[in-house]
């Protein structure tokens, strides 16, 4: 029981109207925080990021020498030790502000939060989900023309999707097999339509990604084009959340199923992702992609802090990783070295 008593002596508490010291659950000191909108958001902000209010620092300048205790963490900062078991409910003697203020407040501050969190580059994803779906939606339309069509038109590669969309928009039959319903003819007719119409769409995506992504990440632009750079944010979940992920992640990124498979030991680890897409790895040998990949990663884990900081281009990136990338081409094909036997003392 002493001990129980000992470790609640000094206690500080500290809340959304104001920092308090306690010794023996009595308030020795004080410091109220201003009642007013804009301050308490303020301090709300303060208290999200970790930081310390002015209230708090003031009564830790105050307090007398000895042992303090807090349950909250951001006071360890100033000299006050952390305690689970410190309390954190204030004594009956102290009053309560209205709490409508407290709310006014966080209101305030959540908007605050809302604005400074809003990240420009959720269209470029956008743009990049929507031509993702799109290559789904064309590749099933041109799948299912390619079928019709080549049933009137034997000579047409049922897999030349374009070319039966074409033939499909035109009304193109094969007079030999006679004559064709007029109504199924027309609606082969918007179907090829719309496979153009989706087409165009996607070009479109397309081109205003790749105008977008070297002003917006200029640095991620420069190692993996516009369109990779483009899809690669749009799986990170965004530049700022990128620009956070180490470079084993950024490797990997796109291939989370392959990698859950590999946690649950079904599959091996996943070598690569998206970055397969990058045209040094997709054109390496097998053997090389994993160490290629790795290098590249690397270097866009850079690249997209350096884009989030709005920082220029640096050249440097690209020039470290095709000297990487000469290092493993240059060790193509040349035998691995024997393993070294292990020392082995014999036993007596």
């Amino acid at each position: 029981m002493s001990r129980a008593i000992d470790r609640l002596v000094n206690c500080v508490v500290t809340s959304w109207f104001g920092t308090f010291l306690l010794v023996d659950g009595s308030v020795v000191g004080s410091a109220s925080a201003p009642m007013e909108p804009a301050a308490l958001a303020e301090r709300a902000r303060i208290r999200r990021e970790g930081r310390t209010t002015p209230e708090e620092d003031r009564v830790a300048r105050e307090r007398t020498p000895g042992d303090w205790l807090s349950r909250d963490r951001r006071l360890v900062a100033l000299g006050i030790r952390y305690d689970a078991a410190a309390p954190v409910d204030l004594p009956s003697s102290v009053t309560e502000p209205d709490r409508g203020m407290l709310a006014t407040a966080l209101l305030a501050e959540a908007e605050r939060a809302l604005v400074a969190s809003w990240d420009p580059s959720v269209h470029v994803q956008e743009a990049v989900r929507a031509a993702t779906d799109l290559d789904r939606v064309r590749n099933l339309i041109g799948e299912r023309l390619g079928s019709w069509v080549s049933h009137d038109l034997p000579d047409l590669d049922p897999g030349d999707h374009a070319r039966a969309a074409r033939a499909a928009s035109e009304g193109a039959t094969d007079p030999s097999l006679g004559p064709a319903d007029p109504a199924l003819l027309e609606a082969r007719r918007s179907l090829g339509e719309l496979y153009q119409s989706v087409a165009d769409a996607r070009r479109a995506l397309q081109e205003a990604v790749a105008a977008l992504s070297p002003v917006k990440t200029p640095n991620l632009n420069a190692l993996l084009g516009p369109e990779l750079s483009a899809r690669l944010v749009a799986q990170a979940g965004g530049l700022d959340r990128m620009a956070r992920l180490p470079s084993s992640t950024v490797q990997v990124l796109g291939a989370e199923r392959a990698f859950f498979e590999h946690l649950r030991g079904r599959a091996p680890p996943p070598r690569h992702g998206l970055l397969f897409l990058h045209p040094s790895i997709q054109s390496a040998p097998r053997s090389e992609r994993g160490k290629l990949a790795r290098a590249l990663a690397g270097k866009v884990a850079i690249a997209a802090r350096l884009d989030h900081e709005a920082r220029p281009v640096d050249p440097t990136l690209r020039a470290a990783y095709e000297a990487r990338k000469a290092q493993v081409e240059a060790r193509r094909g040349r035998p691995r070295k024997p393993a070294r036997a292990r020392d082995v003392t014999p036993s007596t």
